[in-house]
């Protein structure tokens, strides 16, 4: 067996590259789910080519930094579909947790397919090299993929599982540190042998070619970073003198009044079609929040509203619709079933085809059961 090592400035560009992948798609979908079917497939396929690329170029970058006492090189066509296959299963993944309900269920199978994809990615990368052979270790394949599958469905669950600003910064810390991790913990279990010639199915990529095509990937990723860093946290633009401070228009969280219907009913704005509409309040079995705005679950319907939760909850309360957990809201007059899960609680909604269940926290257990009467 060669011996070899890594370059150790490679490795830190290789992690920073990662988490900057993870930021850029995770933060890219925030919201997504609001949005119109249209918009919602361009930011899934935008935030998977970020994610799934990132994968791609923290391999590389990683691969980069291998130092072996012998010349190699990558075939072309292997390396182009080891890009592909992170992209495409990522995208997969993402589908599933945009286009259909988030459950414990659907949590766990779209970080399942992350974690496959970035095993896939790298034995398959790996599988490209030329005048120089991988040995894989059966441990070494094993603890890759075990460390793969959790630390991927953790990253899933923590940013999915509420789209807060901090859930999706950690959730950035957990696929980072899973990419990065995978790699040298496959590394660590392979070893490589020369080679007298190269028998490649692409064109030939020397370490220099590679470099440059990792560099304008980075640079790509490093670009949807600042991007998407910049409308992540709430700005507030300074105001002129004698002038009240406003709130840049992406982080806008008070929005106008809105009338109430006829008999004193609260009257809720939601967006179809490029319209803005109004729904009874009544109608209106629960409220979800989606980034800055909201969800309304009325039948079979989801609407975009928007209004973040903490204004939803504000000018619904006299409609009677009470917090059960800081992401819904939720109105008893639909709820069908009540659940008490240990400290916690589970709203059901028969009627309601769009939303089968609500999560109460344990904070406002009580005050759910008091309104419920149970």
């Amino acid at each position: 067996m060669l011996e070899f090592s890594h370059h150790p400035a490679l490795v830190v560009a290789s992690l920073a590259v990662a988490l900057m992948a993870g930021f850029s798609g995770l933060a890219i979908t925030r919201g997504a789910s609001a949005l119109p079917l249209a918009r919602r497939k361009a930011v899934v396929a935008i935030s998977a080519v970020a994610l799934g690329g990132g994968i791609w170029s923290m391999h590389f970058v990683a691969m980069l930094g291998l130092q072996l006492p012998i010349l190699f090189y990558y075939d072309g066509l292997v390396t182009l579909v080891s890009a592909l296959i992170a992209i495409l299963m990522v995208g997969l993944a993402l589908l599933i947790l945009h286009f259909r309900d988030r459950t414990p269920a659907s949590l766990t199978l779209a970080g399942a397919i992350v974690g496959a994809g970035i095993v896939a990615m790298h034995y398959v990368g790996m599988s490209g090299m030329e005048l120089c052979r991988p040995v894989y270790s059966v441990g070494g394949v094993v603890v890759a993929l075990i460390a793969a599958l959790a630390l991927s469905i953790a990253a899933i669950w923590v940013a999915y599982g509420e789209r807060t600003r901090g859930h999706i910064l950690l959730g950035t810390l957990f696929f980072g540190v899973s990419v990065v991790a995978v790699h040298f913990i496959a590394m660590a279990g392979t070893g490589f042998v020369g080679l007298g010639g190269g028998s490649g199915a692409g064109p030939i990529l020397s370490n220099e070619v590679l470099a440059m095509g990792v560099t304008l990937s980075s640079f790509a990723i490093c670009g949807a970073f600042l991007l998407s860093g910049v409308t992540f946290f709430p700005v507030r633009v300074a105001a002129a003198p004698q002038e009240m401070p406003v709130t840049v228009a992406a982080e806008i969280e008070e929005p106008d009044p809105v009338p109430d219907v006829p008999g004193g009913r609260v009257s809720v704005p939601y967006e179809k079609e490029g319209r803005t509409q109004f729904l009874d309040a009544g109608a209106i079995a629960a409220v979800r929040a989606e980034g800055h705005y909201t969800l309304l679950y009325s039948g079979p319907d989801k609407l975009f509203c928007p209004w973040s939760i903490s204004e939803a909850a504000r000018r619904l309360e006299p409609a009677g619709l009470i917090r059960t957990h800081r992401s819904f809201l939720v109105n008893p007059a639909f709820v069908t079933e009540f659940r008490r899960t240990k400290d916690t609680g589970l709203c059901f909604f028969e009627a309601v085809a769009s939303l089968p269940k609500v999560p109460v926290s344990r904070s406002r257990l009580s005050d759910v059961r008091q309104v419920l009467g149970v």
